[in-house]
C-alpha cells in the first residue's frame, strides 16, 4: 500500500466508502467494461490512450478496495490523512505507550471516547526512512494519527535508538 492516499479509490470508482464489496463490483466491472483497451481500439491515439490510463486506474483501485485488508488500511490512511490537513492535534503519544498487536502488526491506542488511534508498523518504518534523510539530529520520528470515531487527532512519536521517546 502507498504511504498517504493521492487519489481518492472510492471517487475513482464512482463509489462511497459505505458501499459493499458487491457494489465496488459492479461499478469496477461498468468501468473496466466501459474503458478496457479492446474496446477502445477503433479511437484515435488520445482518446485510447486515455482510456487506458483510466482502464488502470479503476483497476488499481479495485484491486485495493476488493480486499478486506487493504481497504481497511486504505480507509485508515485516508482518514488520518483528512484529520492531519483538517483538525489540530489534540495530543503527543509515545510508541513505547501504545499497545503492539503482534497478529495485525499494528500498535493502538484508546481515545477518551472509546475510539482508537492506531499506527502499522509500515507507517512507522516508511516515516522512519522518509524522514532519516531530512532530521539533522537523527532522533525523533513522528506522525499524525486520527482517531477512528470521533475527531481528535495524536502526534505519536519515537526514537531512533528503541522506542524510547
Amino acid at each position: 500500500m502507498c504511504a498517504a492516499p493521492e487519489k481518492d479509490l472510492y471517487a475513482v470508482l464512482g463509489a462511497s466508502p459505505s458501499d459493499t464489496v458487491q457494489q465496488l463490483r459492479h461499478r469496477y466491472q461498468l468501468l473496466a467494461l466501459q474503458y478496457h483497451p479492446d474496446r477502445l481500439g477503433g479511437q484515435c491515439s488520445s482518446e485510447a490512450e486515455s482510456g487506458v490510463r483510466k482502464f488502470l486506474e479503476v483497476d488499481a483501485a479495485w484491486k485495493i478496495l476488493s480486499d478486506e485488508n487493504s481497504r481497511r488500511q486504505y480507509d485508515l490512511q485516508k482518514r488520518a490523512q483528512e484529520l492531519k490537513q483538517d483538525g489540530p492535534v489534540d495530543s503527543t503519544v509515545c510508541l513505547e505507550d501504545m499497545t503492539w498487536n503482534q497478529d495485525e502488526r499494528v500498535y493502538t491506542y484508546y481515545c477518551r471516547c472509546g475510539g482508537g488511534f492506531s499506527v502499522t508498523e509500515e507507517e512507522v518504518d516508511e516515516e522512519t526512512q522518509r524522514t532519516q534523510h531530512n532530521d539533522e539530529d537523527g532522533q525523533n520520528r513522528g506522525v499524525v494519527v486520527g482517531c477512528d470515531t470521533c475527531s481528535l487527532s495524536v502526534y505519536v512519536t519515537w526514537s531512533l535508538h528503541g522506542l524510547k521517546c
